[in-house]
C-alpha cells in the first residue's frame, strides 16, 4: 500500500475541522496545518472561477516532485484532501470512503455541531482501519 502522509477535512467556509498525520517524517505544527487548509480552500475556489471548463468543480489533483495532493469536495462544500506519495493511484475511492465514514459517524452523531472540529471516537477508529488496512478491497464494493 502506498504511503499516505496526511488527511485534512475543511468545512465550507475554509476552516480546518480535522487533520491527521500518518507517520510522515516531518510533521507540521498546528499553525502550518491551518495555513495549508486555508491556502488550499482559496486555491480551490479560485480554480473553480478561473477554469475555462463550464461547471468545473476545482482542483482534484495537485502533483509535485515529493507528494501528490488528492481532493474530493462534497455537495455541501466540505473538502477532503489527502497528501500521499507521488503516483499513488485510486485515492478518489479512498476519499469517497472517508466521506462515507464522515456522514455515518460524524454527521449522524447527535452531539456534533456543524462546521466545528471533529471529535468523534468512532470516526477515528473507522478512519484508521480504512487508511491502514488494504483498502483496495473497498473499491470492489
Amino acid at each position: 500500500m502506498a504511503a499516505i502522509y496526511s488527511l485534512y477535512i475543511i468545512n465550507k467556509s475554509g476552516g480546518l475541522i480535522f487533520h491527521k498525520d500518518y507517520g510522515s517524517a516531518e510533521r507540521m505544527d498546528t499553525n502550518d496545518s491551518l495555513r495549508l487548509a486555508s491556502l488550499w480552500h482559496s486555491m480551490h475556489a479560485i480554480s473553480q472561477q478561473l477554469s475555462p471548463v463550464f461547471g468545473c468543480s476545482g482542483i482534484q489533483l495537485l502533483q509535485a516532485d515529493t507528494f501528490d495532493l488528492h481532493c474530493f469536495q462534497s455537495l455541501s462544500g466540505t473538502k477532503f484532501f489527502v497528501v500521499c506519495e507521488p503516483g499513488t493511484l485510486h485515492m478518489e475511492g479512498l476519499l469517497k470512503h472517508i466521506y462515507e465514514l464522515y456522514t455515518d459517524f460524524v454527521l449522524k452523531n447527535p452531539f456534533y455541531e456543524m462546521e466545528m472540529p471533529i471529535r468523534c471516537e468512532l470516526f477515528d477508529v473507522n478512519l484508521a482501519q480504512a487508511v491502514q488496512k488494504d483498502w483496495f478491497a473497498l473499491l470492489g464494493r
